[in-house]
């Protein structure tokens, strides 16, 4: 029962506890604890990237997933924080669609001070969801590690109630925002070679992306 006491779920849909909700995940994120939020996607789990032990915690969460996760940010600035060179491929895409549903894959720069688990291989998964809840959130704690909510093997949740019956009290703050109202997963390019990747189609589409990117290729062996 302790636990239980220690896990907030706020309704997002009142201003009031919108408030309060918004206000309380920034300070979790800042200590180091789990929060689930709303996204233009499907509700995910996240954590302050830069805290080792809270990136591990979530993998924990979910199961003990082995990717690194993807980071979340809420402003286009912040990735120029993030990367040492950004190809003109990947600002065009950015200045097209985000915020919004586009996930890119690019190098972080080695000087930052983070361990998001995975492999390693000085590649980060970076996107500005299209949601205002995230936004407001993600505005004050800066870059989070943020996965699907949901344990591994299991469905992502559509809302926060679902994620809190999948991840209990692993999380401190829940911010409920009602159900996804597309949950279609985010597109991911890979756009850390000459020529940008396609590998998963979602939201935004090939066309859509091409007229962006002329000549990004598909990878998914379709």
């Amino acid at each position: 029962m302790a636990d239980w006491l220690l896990v907030m779920l706020y309704d997002c849909r009142s201003p009031a506890d919108r408030d309060r909700g918004i206000a309380a995940a920034i300070e979790a994120v800042k200590n180091g604890e789990l929060v689930v939020l709303p996204t233009d996607t499907v509700y995910g789990i996240g954590a302050d990237a830069f805290t080792p032990y809270a990136v591990k915690a979530l993998s924990d969460a979910r199961g003990g997933s082995q990717a690194a996760p993807p980071v979340l940010i809420g402003s286009r600035h912040t990735l120029d924080g993030l990367v040492f060179s950004l190809p003109r491929a990947a600002r065009d895409l950015v200045e097209a669609f985000w915020p919004g549903a586009l996930t890119i894959v690019v190098e972080h720069s080695p000087s930052l001070a983070w361990d998001l688990g995975g492999d390693a291989d000085g590649t980060v998964a970076v996107r500005m969801p299209l949601h205002p809840v995230a936004l407001e959130v993600l505005r004050e704690t800066g870059p989070m590690a943020v996965a699907s909510a949901n344990k591994v093997g299991q469905s992502p949740a559509l809302t926060a109630e679902e994620a809190r019956d999948q991840l209990s009290y692993s999380v401190r703050v829940y911010l409920e925002a009602g159900a996804c109202p597309d949950p279609v997963p985010s597109t991911i390019v890979d756009l850390t070679g000459e020529t940008p990747r396609l590998l998963r189609a979602g939201a935004i589409t090939l066309d859509q992306l091409r007229d962006v990117a002329p000549d990004i290729l598909d990878e998914r062996g379709a």
